[in-house]
């Protein structure tokens, strides 16, 4: 067998068991990345009256959280690569859980920051590969929908978590651990490895054609046994295996546009997001609302993530991503530009939660939008490459917050947060690639020689 044909027999496949169960485990992931990655920031208010920490120390943990990330992110693309998606998607979530329980017993400011570190690395990790796993198994129909259905349910870990945090942290000097008890949860995925497969197009592109087949043949069989015979798949086309593709493959042409383009889309979605939702509880504690207030506020504005993410998934695969992408980041910029020109309680809630609706969905179709514009071989690096620039860009970004905070006030933050919202949705508009069109094109633009 000189190939398994995996992109065309997995294309011409009728959603079913497969999929769905494939779609519950790396929702269970994301539900602990997304519980777990603003875990320092439901915690901050209360570490400042409990430790004395300072604003520019939650600026520091949170800024150095983000280098975490960007490491995470380049390594997750060499593990994906080199020992394939779904283990990597294992070992990517056990790390982030394994180092949230040990935040756990932090014991000052410089502890809790080493153990954030390493938890955002393996945060940033998981996503990249989830992203890249997903992309690989689904129909190329509607893997846009279910990227963002599995955000849809992922994204729930934001409202619970802060919620629980909302409930906790006051309790007493010690309960703000548990909430990065909870984060650690993350963990229990390895439940659910006998029920997950290897991407046979991960196989494929290593050349070893016998177990893409293998695995294919497991996934029909479920499948047709399910919803019935099969059609046939497209007819192969014959291509080399993709030998590991080394970091100056971006400098291609080919990929360097795309790489500079997802840059600047995950540069200003990090800044722009994490730049509200890292900040929120602790600048409103600062303005003179109490902890309990500031952290519950924020807990009813996340309740408005799910439904951007379903919002995502209603809309993903009906329309041109690149100008949904357009129209959610301009939002975004407007209603966060109105967060920060308001104090009442009220109004705080309902811009809070259009932010955090339209964010996520953005997060969602962004999600959708980058792998599709890389090949196989470039895939994995060149995602990794630019959602971990994007995380990189925001060890800057807490420092500029913080130094906008002390030197304008409150109001100048959020007019910075809304114009990185908005050169994000203009790059994206002049230079930013549909992928519509591309789809009738997909097993051609698969196969093409690199």
């Amino acid at each position: 067998m000189q190939h398994a044909n995996a992109l065309n027999r997995l294309n011409r496949l009728p959603i079913g068991r497969f999929h769905k169960m494939t779609l519950f485990a790396v929702a269970f992931a994301y539900f602990f990345e997304f519980a777990d990655i603003n875990s320092f920031a439901t915690t901050a208010p209360k570490l400042i009256k409990l430790w004395g920490v300072t604003v520019d120390q939650v600026a520091y943990v949170t800024s150095l959280s983000f280098v975490g990330m960007f490491f995470g992110s380049i390594v997750a693309s060499t593990i994906a690569d080199r020992w394939g998606r779904k283990n990597a998607l294992l070992l990517t979530t056990v790390w982030f859980g394994v180092f949230s329980f040990a935040a756990v017993f932090s014991w000052d400011i410089v502890s809790l920051g080493v153990f954030r570190v390493l938890t955002s690395a393996g945060l940033s990790a998981m996503t990249v590969v989830a992203v890249i796993y997903v992309n690989e198994l689904y129909p190329a129909a509607n893997r846009g929908k279910y990227q963002a259905y599995a955000i849809v349910i992922g994204i729930c870990g934001t409202p619970v978590t802060n919620l629980i945090a909302s409930a906790v942290v006051p309790i007493n000097d010690w309960s703000w651990r548990l909430v990065y008890l909870w984060g650690a949860l993350g963990v229990l995925l390895v439940l659910f490895t006998r029920h997950l497969k290897e991407s046979p197009r991960w196989y494929e592109s290593r050349g070893d054609h016998a177990k893409a087949d293998a695995v294919l043949r497991e996934i029909e069989a479920q499948v047709a046994a399910e919803k019935g015979p099969l059609p046939e798949p497209a007819p192969p086309v014959e291509e080399a295996p993709v030998a590991k593709a080394p970091l100056r493959l971006l400098l291609r042409k080919k990929y360097l546009m795309p790489t500079l383009l997802l840059t600047v889309l995950w540069v200003t979605q990090t800044i722009g997001f994490f730049g509200y939702s890292s900040w929120a509880p602790t600048l409103l504690a600062k303005e003179g609302f109490s902890v309990e207030k500031s952290v519950f506020y924020v807990a009813l504005t996340t309740v408005g993530a799910p439904l951007g993410s379903y919002l995502a998934a209603l809309v993903t695969d009906r329309f041109e991503r690149k100008w949904c992408l357009v129209v959610f980041g301009t939002v975004i910029a407007l209603c966060g530009l109105c967060y920060g020109l308001t104090f009442n309680p009220l109004l705080i809630v309902v811009f809070g939660f259009l932010v955090n609706l339209f964010e996520r969905g953005y997060t969602a179709l962004g999600y959708a939008y980058s792998p599709e514009l890389f090949d196989t071989r470039g895939r994995s690096l060149g995602t990794g490459v630019s959602y971990g620039l994007g995380r990189l860009s925001n060890a800057a970004g807490p420092l500029i917050v913080s130094s906008l905070y002390n030197g304008s006030g409150y109001q100048a933050v959020f007019l910075f947060i809304a114009g990185t919202w908005m050169v994000g949705a203009v790059v994206l508009a002049i230079f930013g690639p549909r992928t519509r069109p591309a789809k009738a094109k997909a097993r051609k633009a698969e196969s093409a020689e690199v």
